[in-house]
């Protein structure tokens, strides 16, 4: 049985399409009236859905977050990774908050101090996982001194100061996570009400 030979084709010099040489003439005629290439991406667009195509694919767009104006292409990507009000969680205290407020945050944030309980140290939150990592369990000598001094005095009938010390430290940081989270707060309330005040000026 023989084969049957491919028909040739030619190229539309409107669309750039490979079309049927039988069909050409008939394909060019609808094709250059109907259809319009976007002069963005080069697809061919019907003409009566040309500004739609536009303003819904390629018209920049501003974020919803920080008004910045963009490529509806990028947006997704700038929401997720660069918009400065994106919100993002503190490494040391996971509270959320914008992007722009992260470093200051952080600043201070990882400058309060917690207990290791393995060499009863006071180490700070942004060292905390190196000195997990090198920690031996022994305590240094001023920490082991003061430790034996109270182990003394607790022998002798003396005044057992840890407990209240504990407390003191435990008040103390309790009052600076309330002050912390309430400067958070007090912050991300500033921001809303700043971008609330801007969308009613637009």
């Amino acid at each position: 049985m023989a084969i049957a030979s491919e028909e040739t084709t030619r190229i539309c010099n409107h669309c750039d399409r490979a079309i049927p040489s039988s069909n050409i003439d008939l394909h060019y005629a609808h094709c250059s009236r109907n259809l319009e290439k976007c002069k963005i991406c080069g697809d061919m667009i019907p003409k009566k859905h040309t500004e739609e195509h536009f303003f819904n694919t390629h018209a920049p767009v501003a974020c919803s977050l920080c008004s910045e104006t963009m490529e509806r292409e990028i947006l997704a990507v700038h929401k997720g990774e660069n918009c400065p009000q994106r919100i993002v969680t503190c490494e040391f205290c996971e509270f959320p908050l914008p992007a722009i407020d992260l470093a200051e945050h952080q600043e201070v944030c990882g400058n309060r101090t917690e207990l290791c309980h393995l060499c009863n140290r006071y180490i700070r939150l942004r060292e905390r996982y190196n000195h997990e990592s090198r920690c031996n369990g022994i305590a240094e000598n001023n920490v082991g001194s003061s430790r034996d001094v109270r182990a003394t005095e607790r022998e002798e009938g003396g005044p057992r100061r840890q407990r209240p010390e504990r407390q003191d430290y435990s008040r103390r940081r309790i009052l600076f996570t309330i002050a912390i989270t309430g400067i958070a707060v007090l912050l991300g309330s500033h921001f809303f009400q700043k971008k609330t005040d801007n969308n009613q000026v637009h």
